[in-house]
């Protein structure tokens, strides 16, 4: 694919996504929302990737919906995501509730991790709220953003926002859509570390770095998907997947490659 709205790079097993149009704010649009569907089935599916990073071009990460979309959706008279007819979903969508535009983020075997370099407002929150694990700038500027603008909460935000920093915080967010800055998200639990924007990006990346070290690749992608699913299972078949997986995994050659590394004291080698 011709990347026009976003950029793609792979090293040392991490893919970096990046929004790439700093001229207006990495505003999105239904061509970068084109391209990050097909960057991340891409990334997903890649033996060379573990991680996959997401951020944005220049000083802020997604600034929202591209005002000029948005004026057209009041011209017309109707939505129009914009998407192109050959759209990819991204991730093993086997579950029907991860087969939606962003839950398909939860269909991911790879960890997905957002480095929030600036503002995110409107569907950038949500992006940011899709990914696994949040880091970013301090005294950046976040807000739900539909408020103001007469819309509902996008793309399933009233529904992921509670089960990140719970019920009375997320609604007061979402009924206000207040700018509150990554500051005040950082307490709520909702970013887990804030980091200097000169550092931000080898920050993020030494992270994943350490993941992919310590963590076996399936290990990674079966917690991954125990937490989303179990967002729509009780308690007993939590369990009862748990105890399946754990003979399930045991049997595998990186339990082997663990349990000799843990013994030997050195670093396992994973397969993919």
């Amino acid at each position: 694919m011709d990347l026009k709205a976003t950029t793609y790079d792979v090293s040392e097993q991490i893919a970096t996504i990046c929004l790439n149009r700093p001229h207006r704010g990495n505003a999105w649009t239904g061509r970068m929302h084109t391209e990050y569907r097909y960057l991340l089935q891409q990334a997903d599916q890649s033996d060379d990737v573990r991680v996959i990073l997401v951020t944005g071009s220049g000083d802020r990460f997604c600034v929202g919906g591209d005002s000029q979309a948005l004026d057209g959706h009041s011209k017309s008279g109707s939505y129009d995501a914009g998407t192109a007819p050959d759209l990819v979903m991204p991730g093993n969508t086997d579950f029907a509730p991860f087969r939606e535009d962003f839950s398909y983020h939860f269909a991911l075997r790879t960890p997905v991790i957002a480095a929030i370099n600036g503002a995110a407002a409107g569907v950038g929150l949500v992006l940011a709220c899709y990914a696994d694990i949040r880091f970013a700038v301090p005294g950046a500027k976040l807000t739900t953003a539909h408020g103001p603008l007469n819309l509902p909460a996008e793309y399933g935000l009233s529904w992921l926002l509670p089960r990140l920093i719970g019920g009375s915080r997320a609604l007061e967010l979402l009924v206000s859509s207040r700018k509150f800055l990554t500051d005040e998200a950082h307490t709520m639990g909702l970013i887990h570390q804030l980091v200097g924007s000169p550092d931000l990006i080898d920050t993020t990346r030494a992270y994943a770095r350490d993941l992919i070290t310590r963590i076996s690749p399936e290990a990674a992608h079966q917690s991954k998907r125990q937490t989303y699913v179990d967002f729509h299972r009780d308690i007993g078949a939590s369990v009862r997947d748990a105890n399946d997986l754990l003979d399930a995994m045991v049997r595998q050659s990186d339990y082997k490659e663990a349990i000799a590394a843990f013994l030997e004291r050195r670093t396992a080698n994973w397969t993919k």
